[in-house]
Order: C-alpha cells, then structure tokens, then sequence
C-alpha cells in the first residue's frame, strides 16, 4: 500500500484488508471453538492494523481495543483510533453478519477520516465516498431502534414504547451505525458502557454523511481523552434529532423517580 495515499484512503483500504483476512481466518478455523476464533480474530486484525500504521504513518499514535494506551497519544496531534474485531461474539458464531473492523484518525481535536469494514456483508462505508442519504423518511414509517442483542438497555425499550418504535437487536455498534446509514434503521442508541474504538470510525462516517451524533443529553462526542471510556451514544438522521433527545430526557426522568429506578 502506497504511503502517498491520503488519510480517508489509508483507513479504508486498511480496514477492507483486515476484513478480508478476518474472513479467511473465519473461513479455516470454523466454528467448533469460538473463544479460540474470537481471540485469534481479536489479535491478528490488530497486528495488521498496528503494523501498516507504522509503515503508513509512522508518527502518528495509535489507541486500539487490543493494544496497551500509549499515553504519549495525549501530546500527539494525530490519533488512530481502531477496533481491530468490534462484534467478535458475532464474528464466532456461523452466518453473523453484524461484525466489523473499524479505523479512524483524529486530529487535533475531530475526527478527520474513518472507515467501518462490514466483511460478511461485503460492504466498507467509508469518509472517501460517504453514503448518500435520502432527503426524507416518509412520515408514516414506523421509527426503527438498532440496539444490543444482548445487552440492550432497559430505557431503549421503554423509549420505542413511548415512540411506537420497532427495536432492531444486533451486534457490533459499527454495524448499528451503518444500519442506520443504510436506512436499514432510522436511529442507534445506547447507554450503559462503550469506549472511543467503539464509535469513533463509524461516528466519523456518519458525520460525513450528514447524520446527527451526540452523547444522549446532546452533548458533544470528544475523543482521544485521558479515559477512553465513552458510555452512550445517540446517532440519527438529524430532523430526528430533536425530537428523540427529548424522549431520552423524558425516559431518563421518569427512571429517576418512578418505579423503574432500580432497573
């Protein structure tokens, strides 16, 4: 891979590699040992995302799920943020899709470039070419939630009721955010415990796309901080925006003091 390629390029054709490499190792190894696939999974995406990155872009840090935190990414003024396996419970079970690879760079504050590798879709959404998104929903549609499959939180539910929305459980947050940018789901939302490599390329993508997100009380999503941890997360189209910040408070106040309080 040429050095000469730009940022938007580098993550795109870095995350399309490490997918493809993810599907022969799903390939040979199979199923029958899932801990052992989601471990050599975890470590070889990382090992060939860490290595091209000091090929491509030797002075710039890099924060990944499966690596240790180099705290000098704190002076640094260039951060790739990647997720070498986000989805690898799905990624060891057979005919899962909702996994993938994520890549992103910050720079000086935002997010700059990004790309979100869906291998078993055959899809990478990418800042080199972001998807189109129509210019409206049709009105009478019935709003889709994407939320965990496993681990969905209490108030998701309690909001689609409030809304009359569908919920949509899947896997990796990657491939919630690309369902919404697909138009496969009109929002993602998710509260109770994420971390930068989590959001930051797909998050990245969306913006460019001209998606709203934010963290759940609409504030700002920072990334390459002290604590990586980065716990919920809100991303719609954005004439949506508005109206479901205003169900999450709403959700939100009546947990605090009604019946629910101890869920």
């Amino acid at each position: 891979m040429s050095s000469i390629r730009n940022d938007h390029e580098v993550a795109r054709d870095l995350a399309t590699e490490a997918g493809q490499q993810l599907l022969r190792l799903r390939a040979r190894h199979g199923f029958e040992e899932p801990e052992v696939l989601r471990t050599l999974g975890d470590r070889t995406s990382h090992e060939l995302l860490f290595s091209a990155l000091g090929r491509l872009r030797p002075s710039d840090a890099v924060l990944s799920e499966e690596g240790a935190d180099d705290r000098a990414r704190l002076d640094t003024e260039r951060v790739w943020i990647i997720d070498p396996l986000d989805g690898t419970r799905e990624y060891s079970e057979s005919g899962r899709t909702d996994w993938a690879v994520h890549v992103a760079l910050w720079e000086r504050g935002e997010l700059t470039a990004g790309a979100v590798a869906l291998p078993a879709q055959g899809s990478v959404l990418s800042t080199v070419d972001p998807p189109w998104l129509p210019e409206e929903r049709p009105a009478e549609q019935r709003l889709r939630i994407t939320s965990s499959r496993t681990r969905p939180p209490e108030f998701v539910q309690r909001m689609a009721t409030q809304l009359g929305a569908e919920v949509v459980p899947m896997g990796s947050a990657g491939a919630k955010i690309c369902a919404v940018l697909l138009g496969i789901a009109d929002l993602y939302v998710h509260a109770g415990g994420q971390y930068e490599w989590d959001s930051a390329a797909p998050v990245a993508v969306a913006r460019a796309a001209g998606l709203h997100a934010s963290r759940t009380d609409g504030s700002e999503l920072t990334y390459n901080r002290e604590d990586p941890s980065l716990p919920d997360i809100l991303v719609c189209r954005p004439e949506l925006s508005s109206t479901l910040l205003a169900s999450i408070r709403d959700v939100a106040d009546r947990d605090s003091t009604g019946p629910h309080t101890a869920g």
